[in-house]
């Protein structure tokens, strides 16, 4: 299932997901999976039966959207986690334990972005991957304001100052950035 908007792709999915390095056996979060889930089911079979993905969100509504897919799916490798990632230590998963974290169209909804990648990192093993997919900072027909945007060279100049290594940075969709980090 792919993120579409009138029949244009809007995220690579398929990409996106090879990107981020997960593999069988994969300990992952999708941190702000929002009402659809659209990474867990994909992921959740990539990882098979021995890895693990935490379907993380604010919205407790858009978790009982995710809960129930699930079990329509009968995907038994997932959890649904309810966590505000701009306190840290606020989610319900152990520090050093992720092997990826995702924050897919995430950051550009907060104004203590600083926050939710302190809080993604604390859960990322060492060598664990942060991938960061927003919008470019470009016209658009869609997706938030300029000034909600998050700048990717800002990303790339911070983040090492938090422990985290940029590894790539590719083409997630004709309106998206994606950006590789890894834990040091």
């Amino acid at each position: 299932m792919n993120h579409q908007i009138g029949g244009n792709l809007l995220l690579n999915q398929k990409l996106i997901i090879e990107k981020a390095c997960i593999g069988e056996n994969s300990k992952v979060a999708d941190l702000g999976c929002g009402m659809h889930g659209y990474f867990i089911y994909p992921i959740a079979k990539k990882i098979g039966k021995h890895g693990f993905i935490y379907a993380v969100d604010i919205l407790k509504a858009a978790l009982e959207n995710v809960k129930r897919s699930m079990s329509q799916e009968n995907i038994t490798n997932a959890k649904t986690i309810w966590s505000n990632l701009e306190i840290f230590n606020g989610t319900n998963i152990a520090s050093n334990s992720l092997d990826t974290g995702l924050l897919i169209n995430i950051l550009h909804q907060s104004k203590k972005r600083v926050n939710i990648i302190r809080e993604t990192t604390r859960l990322l093993k060492k060598d664990g991957m942060l991938l960061i997919v927003d919008w470019k900072n470009i016209a658009s027909p869609l997706g938030p304001s300029k000034e909600n945007k998050v700048n990717q060279e800002n990303l790339k100049q911070a983040l090492p100052k938090m422990g985290l290594k940029l590894e790539e940075e590719f083409e997630a969709g004709k309106f998206h950035y994606g950006l590789v980090f890894r834990k040091m």
